[in-house]
């Protein structure tokens, strides 16, 4: 009868030995950030390979009392913009040594903090949210356990908080101009939940613009970041007698639903006889049958950011000062307004 034990796993001192070197130079190849010449890396990863040898990660975090995990902490994927912020955050921490700890919690405190008390289990080195609102009591858990936190698209007046979001406010101040200088009358909002600061900062921005205009929206809607919510919404805007000529919606994934329910429910076309503008400038919105002006965030700055943020919170511990990074957003025109000739944002 065959032995259908699997073989012996090699250990460090298995690849030592083969490489030539010894264990500690060993340690150091598979240790992120760690120092050894190419040419014994060259040696260790090639005896590693031949004898099928893995560092046990778990094990060195038990002697280091390192996890070098980052947790992630994200409200939905369905709006478009999140799985790019998902990718993009991941691949830059894993580019750092760190590995990412993905959780997918409701945007709610309550429901948020049982989940986020999870990861602290884990014992992450960081935590990252991303569009999620922070509790005091989170945060509180979070300062005593000596894990810094950094926001991402969502800002908070807690002084204790580092946040990376984009220029909200002026990202709505662009839309107005826009919608105004394409000669558009009846003007409405379908804003962001009005609960978060992205939506709060779109919803002001855009008010200020067409402020400076001498122009009032003739609605705001709390679409809620949802595009079923913003259908809804739509519908009862364009099912009143005087109906809007334009549309700024809070998200591009928003705006997609908007698009749709005015062309295919009501069969107006865009933009001629409505101009629509939405917010992120997800890949989606240049496509064809979208072609949608949209307010740009920098995406990779905004990771950046977050990263190098969280990487010097780690590195200054309890001593570290929080951050509130800003970076400017970018009107991209296409073909879902209506524009002089020659205008620019």
């Amino acid at each position: 009868m065959s032995d259908l034990r699997a073989p012996p796993r090699s250990t460090a001192q298995d690849v030592a030995k083969m490489a030539g070197v010894s264990p500690s130079a060993v340690s150091r190849v598979f240790t992120p950030g760690a120092s050894a010449s190419a040419r014994t890396q060259e040696k260790v990863r090639a005896a590693a390979l031949t004898l099928g040898y893995r560092p046990n990660i778990l094990a060195r975090s038990l002697i280091t009392g390192r996890t070098r995990i980052i947790g992630l902490v994200v409200a939905y994927l369905d709006n478009q913009f999140y799985p790019l912020v998902l990718e993009q955050l991941s691949r830059a921490l894993q580019t750092e040594g760190y590995h990412v700890l993905v959780i997918l919690a409701p945007n709610a405190e309550d429901a948020i903090e049982p989940l986020v008390q999870e990861l602290l289990d884990y014992q992450v080195e960081g935590l990252i949210t991303a569009s999620v609102a922070m509790s005091n009591s989170l945060t509180a858990a979070c300062e005593g356990n000596d894990i810094p936190v950094v926001m991402f698209n969502r800002g908070q007046d807690d002084p204790r908080l580092s946040q990376v979001t984009s220029d909200n406010f002026d990202g709505g101040y662009q839309a107005a101009r826009a919608l105004v200088a394409g000669g558009a009358e009846r003007i409405a909002h379908i804003s962001g939940w009005a609960g978060s600061s992205t939506g709060r900062d779109r919803a002001k921005g855009f008010q200020h613009g067409l402020a400076e205009a001498g122009r009032r929206s003739v609605a705001v809607l709390d679409g809620a970041y949802s595009r079923e919510v913003t259908e809804d919404m739509t519908r009862k805007l364009f099912g009143r007698t005087e109906r809007p000529d334009a549309v700024f919606v809070g998200s591009d994934h928003m705006a997609f639903g908007v698009m749709g329910v005015l062309r295919f429910e009501f069969g107006l076309r865009v933009p001629e006889d409505v101009q629509v503008i939405g917010f992120d400038d997800v890949p989606m919105s240049a496509w064809p049958e979208f072609n949608m002006t949209t307010v740009a965030q920098p995406l990779a700055d905004m990771v950046a950011a977050c990263v190098t943020t969280m990487i010097t919170k780690i590195a200054d511990g309890p001593a570290a000062v929080a951050r509130k990074i800003k970076l400017p957003c970018r009107l991209i025109l296409r073909g879902s307004t209506r524009l002089p000739q020659g205008w620019t944002p």
